[in-house]
């Protein structure tokens, strides 16, 4: 459809620069401790501005330990290891340490939360997502124990910034004997019952990814409690050298320590941290306010036990509003219906005035490469012939809409008319 032309959306002039769904925002200090990195020579993975940052989060957090890695994933997957390692032993040669072992992953995430557990040949199981955080269902959980008692490993997430239900999540675990992996990559600055998401898991990560609320372009962050842990991560991430006087590795080691350059755009971003929050959480506000009179809610939040970091702000459409739409592995299309919608019309009516919206995150149960992983659902009232799981059903009537922290309340004005467009 030809957006622009179409008389629904007559009057609407396209953005001259691009409305972006979250794109990093500099500041200026961020030149400065890059420039230190270069002048005095520490351009590699260790340096003054690694043991700052490690030091600034851990204190924001309120962990005793964190180590700076070249990405989120990769903390992920150092997380799998050492507690892998802790349950299992130290694996074979050739062997990865979940060899033949079920970890229970968020099923409404991105794949870096899964794709580690691959790595060291274990099979996710997915677990459902509830309605009320969009994050994993407690009760999903328990039947997932009921099926798969032996489970010893959870990797947990919190979906576009709103922390899940924690509490809940740590009894099962503890009922079970099992070890909480926190992937928080989405969720710096937000808070459960006060604390700090980042604080919850017996090895939890953030991530500095181009996208998030700050970040050094690339890099991730592990935290824990336990010394031991972090000691290793910090070995395991530069290829686990030994201390001898040459290069000995008793252990397999990854190339993931995070370099000082990148270290350095963090530093110069971590001072404005609380204002980007602000900032996302005057957006989600914005939207809240400007859509309320249309067939959709916003990505929910548990004001009683949370603060969110409002990363994104999304919507999903109420099932009486949403056109007929149709999606498959690579493309999706839409039928065109009076009053109402759906997320491929809005999307694509976005892009066409120069604004970047995406998709909610496809569930992993849906993805090609993990179609033959189990999922554990506790949704059993399948009468509305709606799709089976809630995660399935999000995906199919949610969209994340543009949340730059450095667009304007005019075009924000802007996309909320679009969007009562798209329902005309």
């Amino acid at each position: 459809m030809d957006y622009l032309s179409e008389h629904r959306f007559r009057g609407i002039e396209k953005f001259k620069e691009k409305i972006w769904l979250s794109s990093p925002t500099i500041h200026g200090d961020e030149q400065k401790w890059v420039d230190h990195a270069l002048r005095t020579n520490w351009v590699s993975t260790v340096g003054e501005n690694i043991d700052v940052i490690e030091r600034e989060t851990a204190e924001k957090i309120g962990r005793k330990y964190s180590v700076g890695l070249s990405c989120g994933t990769a903390a992920i997957h150092l997380a799998i290891r050492i507690l892998a390692e802790k349950l299992y032993g130290v694996p074979e040669l050739g062997h990865g340490a979940l060899e033949g072992k079920r970890v229970f992953a968020a099923d409404m995430t991105f794949s870096a939360t899964a794709n580690p557990i691959t790595y060291e040949g274990g099979t996710p199981v997915f677990i459902d997502a509830e309605y009320e955080t969009w994050n994993m269902d407690p009760e999903a959980l328990k039947k997932a124990f009921e099926k798969y008692p032996d489970v010893k490993l959870i990797v947990t997430a919190h979906l576009y910034g709103t922390p899940g239900k924690l509490d809940e999540i740590r009894k099962i675990a503890n009922e079970h004997g099992a070890y909480i992996i926190e992937d928080a990559a989405e969720s710096f600055t937000a808070t459960y019952k006060g604390k700090q998401t980042g604080a919850f898991g017996d090895i939890s990560i953030i991530s500095w990814n181009g996208n998030k609320l700050i970040t050094g372009s690339s890099g991730g962050m592990l935290l824990t409690d336990e010394e031991e842990w972090a000691k290793k991560a910090r070995k395991w991430s530069t290829q686990s050298r030994d201390t001898a006087p040459w290069y000995q590795h008793s252990e397999l080691g990854f190339n993931y320590r995070m370099s000082n350059i990148i270290a350095g755009i963090v530093r110069g971003q971590l001072p404005y941290v609380d204002e980007h929050r602000k900032q996302k959480e005057a957006i989600w506000n914005r939207y809240k306010e400007g859509l309320k009179d249309l067939p959709v809610s916003m990505n929910p939040i548990d004001f009683e036990n949370s603060e969110p970091n409002y990363w994104l702000s999304c919507i999903l459409i109420d099932k009486a509003a949403m056109c007929e739409m149709h999606r498959d592995d690579y493309n999706t299309t839409y039928v065109y219906e009076q009053g109402k919608s759906c997320p491929t019309e809005i999307l694509e009516a976005l892009a066409a005035f120069n604004a970047e919206g995406r998709p909610i995150w496809k569930p992993m149960h849906l993805q090609p490469f993990f179609a033959k992983s189990d999922f554990i659902t506790a949704k059993e009232d399948r009468s509305d012939n709606g799709p089976s799981d809630n995660g399935s059903d999000i995906f199919e009537r949610g969209l994340c809409l543009p949340s730059d922290n450095k667009i304007t309340p005019k075009q924000q004005d802007v996309i909320i008319e679009i969007i009562h467009r798209c329902f005309e």
